[in-house]
């Protein structure tokens, strides 16, 4: 009798989160990540949790982008509808959207009460400036994982040209910038 000794590494296996748990993990999302959650929900869902790789995360945040309406509403629905279907999905954006909704109803009555405060201009203007750093640091992680990719490359920075730079509309920008992507990504792979 032999045995044999395996030196590859072991196949990580991944289990599909239950309908709660991507209840609690959206909600705990939302409850954490108000203003710039997108930076947020790639550290739960790639890093914490491992529902997807930082490639599968890559790839759908790139649909979700693509489709209208928030990214991060889009991503909690896509990543719901993949591991437990139409409940999931569900439980995903109620989960996102619960509290948060309740937090911003809140807060503008606050603000409706106090909105010729000075101070409160000043909160806004920080909360701001925090919130274009989260997107600035998501934007500097999605860059370097393109970086043995030189087709996405070169269309992010045709996409950032065209929207940022000329100030070209979203959407006509992308119906041509992802078939092009899409093909020209199709047509390079070996």
């Amino acid at each position: 009798m032999s045995t044999q000794i395996s030196l590859a590494s072991p196949v990580e296996t991944r289990t599909a989160p239950t309908v709660a748990e991507l209840f609690t993990a959206f909600l705990a999302l939302g409850l954490i990540g108000f203003g710039g959650v997108l930076p947020l929900a790639r550290r739960m869902v790639v890093e914490q949790r491992r529902w997807l790789n930082a490639a599968e995360f890559t790839d759908l945040l790139g649909l979700c982008q693509f489709l209208p309406g928030g990214n991060i509403i889009n991503m909690s629905v896509a990543i719901g509808l993949k591991f437990r279907g139409v409940a999931g999905a569900f439980a995903a954006i109620l989960g996102l959207i619960a509290a948060p909704s309740a937090i911003v109803i809140a807060l503008g009555v606050v603000y409706d009460r106090l909105q010729d405060d000075p101070q409160i201009h000043h909160l806004f203007a920080g909360l701001a400036a925090a919130a274009a750093g989260l997107m600035v640091a998501m934007a500097v992680r999605t860059a370097l994982l393109l970086r043995g990719r030189p087709v996405g490359m070169a269309i992010a920075v045709l996409c950032f040209l065209a929207v940022a730079i000329l100030r070209l509309p979203l959407v006509p920008t992308m119906l041509v910038l992802a078939p092009l992507s899409v093909f020209a990504t199709w047509r390079i792979r070996p």
